[in-house]
């Protein structure tokens, strides 16, 4: 005798649900999860720079790579204060000179490189900042998108001293060399407070290339370089454009 079939037949008029109704609930499922992961991210960032607006970052990515591969690096945390005016405007001068000006993005710099066929970096020192504390090095686009989307809450969050300050004792200076402190005692043996105007410029005009060029061995191209970013550094002194972290 043959078996019945037991399958229950549908209803008349009902139909089986197709598979991207059976789909649906996974995918809102995990459109749900992945939604409260990305807010954890948003919300993980957000501290962080709440924080480091008061707390000095410790470290950071290409810090912890960097003394993986040579052993050791050097580098002292040293306040505003303690830094010579001098090398801050030179910095500036050198990196971003409309850095009062801006919000974190110089347009005039962006629009600059695109007329000049994206030949040279529109970085700000704000942008620098955030991919040294909070990203990794590279050019990828997520990279930038991350950036792109930090810039501007650490430019609400952090007054533009702290944001300089940030840049110059994390900022790589030489090879394992990183902040103003390490730089002037390997190329100067001296202090931060104690830089010359020229000793400021050839620091910052090793930037940035520091592992391809020499503060205290400079080329000309360096020399040339370092008398440009001192006599920029005198011009935003003298039009107001040091104001924000002097």
């Amino acid at each position: 005798m043959a078996k019945k079939n037991t399958r229950r037949k549908p209803r008349q008029g009902q139909t089986r649900p197709g598979l991207k109704t059976r789909l649906k609930a996974p995918l809102r499922l995990c459109a749900k999860w992945l939604g409260r992961a990305a807010l954890a991210v948003v919300g993980i960032y957000v501290a962080l720079i709440v924080l480091f607006a008061f707390v000095n970052p410790p470290t950071d990515y290409y810090m912890w790579s960097e003394r993986h591969r040579l052993g050791a690096i050097d580098q002292k945390w040293v306040p505003m204060k303690d830094i010579a005016p001098v090398m801050a405007r030179s910095v500036v001068a050198a990196e971003d000179a409309n850095f009062c000006n801006h919000w974190g993005f110089d347009m005039h710099a962006i629009r600059e490189a695109i007329d000049d066929g994206s030949k040279r970096g529109a970085s700000t020192i704000t942008q620098q900042v955030v991919k040294n504390v909070f990203l990794w090095q590279g050019r990828s686009w997520v990279r930038k998108a991350i950036e792109a989307a930090l810039t501007p809450v650490v430019e609400a969050i952090w007054s533009k001293r702290r944001i300089l300050e940030v840049y110059l004792n994390m900022a790589e200076f030489d090879n394992g060399a990183f902040g103003v402190d390490a730089a002037a005692h390997r190329y100067f043996r001296t202090t931060p407070d104690k830089l010359t105007a020229r000793q400021a410029a050839l620091i910052a005009a090793v930037l940035p290339d520091p592992k391809g060029r020499s503060a205290s061995k400079p080329s000309n191209f360096v020399s040339r370089r370092a008398n440009a970013i001192i006599d920029g550094a005198a011009t935003i002194d003298n039009d107001g454009r040091a104001r924000c972290f002097q």
